[in-house]
């Protein structure tokens, strides 16, 4: 099936269309009509060559919400019309530990990617969601509830899954005391859901301009990084810390916030990180890190946000500004997701 889409050719140029083939649908296939896709900053490093050659074309996007147009003879989950969502996998073996568990991210002979991958079974290099259509196996298709905002619920998908998973692997509850460093695509999620749960948020930052931001979304304190009257004031003091800053910084300073026991998960930075060992050993504190999450827990936090009306803060686009865009989100210069309207493409 021939479809349109938006390419990256190479790291130095511009994202341009490109006409591409979809598969045939195969017994237990979907095939979605995209309406909306998120732009993720990893779609930036994957296109520019930040995280290793890549394989071009990229074809980005793993935040996709559109609504099913077909699907294979053996499909049970799905049916035709109906709001669906694929996130960042779009297959794994199935059969390890791991995806046993349900937790396909870590599954042991590694997932294939929504784009980008060449692990997939069909052949090929897997194109994601900067196009019109895509065709994904029903057991990596979500169902998406029809009563939130379309557009916001796209970023749930990567952003909203990666702040999830941890929050709920780590038990957070009502009355807990939870830190989100850092406020942007991944940190405004967590501040969201960690408010939804019934924990009392502190938004973490070097900034106070994004610290009244916070609030607006949620956060019931702010707490400036940079003013060590203000750290010392929260030392020992919360029971989970979750580390969105994106790029490489001091983690030591965070650690002191934690009480006896209690963990900092990381799911910014993925780059090497120095941490004092003496802070960890003298309150047996723990530094964790966590990917995206398990098709059953990212369909569990869909119900979760249609219950509590939660989606992201987004900025609609068409496609043709995807370069614009890509520019804006190195300077930060977005709240704090951008989605495009597939529309525009198909147009």
């Amino acid at each position: 099936m021939s479809t349109k889409a938006y390419a990256a050719f190479t790291a130095t140029e511009d994202l341009k269309p490109l006409t591409i083939e979809r598969r045939k649908l195969d017994a237990f296939d979907v095939f979605i009509d995209i309406e909306y896709c998120g732009v993720c900053h990893s779609d930036i490093h994957t296109a520019r060559a930040e995280w290793g050659q890549p394989n071009y074309p990229v074809i980005p996007g793993h935040e996709i919400i559109g609504r099913v147009l077909e699907v294979g003879p053996s499909v049970t989950k799905f049916k035709v019309g109906q709001l669906v969502g694929v996130g960042c996998m779009v297959e794994s073996c199935q059969h390890c530990h791991s995806c046993d568990e349900g937790l396909e991210q870590y599954c042991e002979n590694g997932f294939t990617g929504t784009y980008n991958s060449l692990r997939s079974k069909y052949g090929g290099v897997t194109y994601g969601g900067y196009s019109e259509n895509i065709v994904v196996e029903e057991n990596f298709v979500l169902n998406i509830p029809e009563n939130i905002d379309v557009k916001g619920a796209a970023p749930l998908l990567c952003a909203g899954i990666t702040t999830w998973s941890p929050l709920r692997h780590w038990n957070v509850k009502a009355g807990d005391k939870v830190g989100v460093i850092g406020l942007g695509g991944l940190g405004h999620m967590g501040v969201k859901f960690a408010k939804a749960m019934g924990a009392h948020v502190v938004m973490i930052t070097t900034s106070e301009k994004k610290g009244a931001d916070a609030k607006l979304l949620g956060a019931d304190e702010v707490l400036l990084s940079t003013d060590k009257e203000q750290m010392k004031a929260h030392t020992y003091s919360f029971d989970f810390l979750l580390n969105t800053v994106p790029v490489k910084h001091d983690v030591n300073q965070y650690l002191n916030l934690l009480k006896l026991d209690k963990t900092m998960c990381i799911v910014g930075a993925i780059e090497p990180l120095d941490i004092h060992g003496g802070i960890l050993i003298n309150k047996r504190r723990s530094v964790a890190g966590s990917l995206i999450g398990g098709i059953k827990e990212t369909q569990e936090m869909l119900d979760f946000c249609g219950e509590h009306n939660i989606v992201s803060e987004v900025e609609v686009i068409a496609i043709q500004e995807i370069n614009t865009a890509y520019e804006r989100m190195i300077k930060s210069d977005v709240k704090y997701r951008f989605v495009i309207d597939m529309k525009s493409l198909k147009e």
